[in-house]
């Protein structure tokens, strides 16, 4: 059953028994502290290829944590985290199997917008100057911004450079793409363009790890929904039962306040077409 976490003995015999192509993402019992701090209490997680997982939760239940943690970009005291099959370490080990969008766009303002797709595929892929091109033009084609390929940062929208990090992350051809609360340092026009840059990701099979409070479109488009609380995860099933049917007294008071927000500030982001670019 979806909403169930396997234990961890389950865990660790499909960790041991599974094909390594076939394993998605498995966290094991991690544990995480900062100091005095627990931002990760025994959490369990199993990711299937091609699933998108939603996680949500209030601020400083350990959702960021989670995903760099699986991205390799934070040590953990205790647990086991694999990514179809590989242990996570150190992120330089992943060679970019894990892609991770961050709420900044953490893009290099005097480079082109393909220039910052080239980066790391030059920097870590090696790759010459004519196949990462190639390559950036296609993944900035991917996300509608092929005619943006010479702008630099600062003459694009917020959105647009959004889907310019995820078109970085795209182009490094992850197995697993992580997303940390990518629309919240957007205006609202912004945010669709980029959920709908998302929206088709997800359908054509990519594994996501999505963080973020937009609840309509986390109905839309996940496999699973996941909250989080006091660094654990409380309650988890199909976003139908954990935003309309949800039985831990935590999440439902979460999702009294986020409904009381979403009265304050109606509409929700369009993702039926992807609308008209910014000037």
């Amino acid at each position: 059953m979806v909403g169930v976490p396997l234990s961890v003995r389950q865990f660790r015999q499909r960790s041991r028994g599974s094909s390594p192509s076939t394993e998605g993402v498995q966290l094991v019992d991690v544990h995480k502290r900062y100091g005095a701090l627990q931002v990760l209490a025994g959490v369990s997680l199993d990711v299937r290829p091609g699933e998108v997982v939603v996680v949500i939760g209030p601020s400083g239940c350990g959702k960021t944590t989670l995903l760099r943690c699986i991205a390799g970009l934070e040590p953990i005291e205790k647990g086991d985290i694999f990514v179809f099959g590989d242990r996570v370490s150190q992120a330089w080990k992943l060679k970019g199997e894990v892609g991770y969008v961050f709420q900044q766009f953490n893009l290099f303002p005097h480079m082109t917008a393909i220039e910052n797709v080239m980066l790391p595929l030059r920097l870590v892929r090696k790759m010459s100057r004519k196949a990462a091109r190639d390559l950036a033009l296609e993944t900035l084609d991917g996300v509608g911004l092929k005619d943006k390929a010479a702008s630099k940062p600062n003459k694009l929208s917020g959105g647009q450079q959004q889907r310019v990090a995820i078109a970085r992350s795209l182009a490094m051809r992850p197995k697993v793409m992580l997303f940390d609360e990518v629309t919240s340092a957007l205006d609202r026009e912004l945010v669709g363009e980029v959920l709908l840059a998302m929206k088709r990701l997800a359908e054509q099979g990519m594994t996501m790890v999505v963080v973020t409070h937009e609840l309509s479109f986390a109905e839309q488009v996940a496999n699973r929904m996941i909250f989080m609380d006091q660094a654990r995860i409380v309650e988890q099933g199909t976003p139908a039962q954990v935003l309309h049917h949800p039985q831990n007294p935590r999440t439902q008071r979460f999702l009294g306040q986020i409904e009381l927000l979403e009265l304050a500030q109606p509409g929700s982001p369009e993702l039926k077409s992807s609308g008209s670019d910014e000037s």
